[in-house]
């Protein structure tokens, strides 16, 4: 009778181990992929998670979205498997180093790299191809009127225009803001408006300002028409998109999907600023499920089958 309790007993302690295990993370045929806040990295979920169970024996979930630095500490804890992000967030917000750290003729990408290796349980996957940085804009009537094509060129005009961005783009810390732009670029604007987050493209394509602030793959700027300016000069830091892994990921699924690295990486270098931006477009303005719009992207490049 006491061996038959000691028995159960040991039983209800296994069961209670899986239990607990099972609630952390994926299971061993499962890849847990966090969902996105907005547009984009809500398409590339959903492109990671067809393409894994297109191309793999694994099942994928998408995890509700939080908060991108609470993501990165579930992925540290192997709660989470993967996620989108970008180098310049990995370095900056997550790992809490200034870009200004980057050593010369060393990209934002690989010294995120290198830090990671140091200080933390991922790394990033192979560039997917935008850069989602910020970018100076006008409407295309103005960049036509002045010939507009870099930012540098706005100097000589910059005294007959308005210049106008959401509130943080004004403050006072920081190095990525209105004054230390506009010092590096020798720019004097006939005024600089801080203006809602909300209203700022209303104000562009009303003409109450003229020059804003956005980023590169915003799918508001497609409906808007807006004229993204080179940032010749090298101001703003790079946030080129990739995916990030916890470091075990591939070593784990090594016997039920050896070729898993290499089926994520398929996105490499193949989604453009314009891509981007026009498949958030589609799902913001036009009101399209981001699943729909990855898979077509998808079939258009021949990655999945129509």
């Amino acid at each position: 009778m006491k061996r038959l309790k000691k028995l159960s007993a040991l039983l209800l302690s296994v069961l209670m181990a899986v239990t607990l295990l099972s609630g952390c993370g994926g299971s061993k045929n499962t890849i847990v992929i966090l969902d996105g806040e907005f547009a984009e990295p809500e398409i590339i979920a959903e492109m990671a998670k067809m393409l894994i169970e297109d191309k793999t024996d694994l099942k994928a979930k998408i995890k509700d979205a939080m908060t991108p630095v609470f993501g990165f500490n579930e992925m540290n804890e192997g709660k989470i498997d993967l996620m989108l992000s970008y180098d310049g967030s990995l370095l900056v917000t997550f790992l809490k180093h200034d870009d200004s750290e980057v050593p010369e003729g060393m990209s934002t990408y690989d010294y995120a790299q290198q830090v990671a290796a140091e200080e933390c349980n991922v790394h990033l996957l192979e560039k997917l191809g935008a850069n989602n940085t910020y970018s100076i804009a006008v409407r295309r009537e103005t960049a036509e009127k002045y010939d507009l094509k870099t930012i540098s060129d706005l100097v000589p005009v910059a005294g007959e225009l308005v210049f106008g961005a959401e509130h943080k783009f004004f403050d006072e810390e920081g190095l990525i803001r209105y004054k230390p732009m506009c010092k590096a670029y020798g720019l004097e604007f006939k005024d600089g408006k801080s203006i809602d987050l909300n209203l700022k493209y209303s104000a562009i394509a009303s003409g109450e300002i003229d020059v804003t602030e956005i980023y590169a793959t915003d799918g508001q700027r497609m409906a808007n028409d807006l004229v993204l300016l080179e940032d010749d000069k090298g101001f703003f830091p790079e946030y080129n998109l990739a995916l990030l892994v916890r470091n075990d990921l591939f070593e784990d699924y090594k016997d039920a999907a050896p070729e898993l690295e290499e089926v994520l990486n398929l996105l490499a270098g193949k989604i453009s600023n314009d891509a981007i931006a026009q498949m958030s477009y589609e799902v913001d303005v036009n009101k399209r499920e981001p699943e729909d719009v990855a898979r077509e992207w998808l079939v258009e490049q021949g990655l999945l089958k129509g």
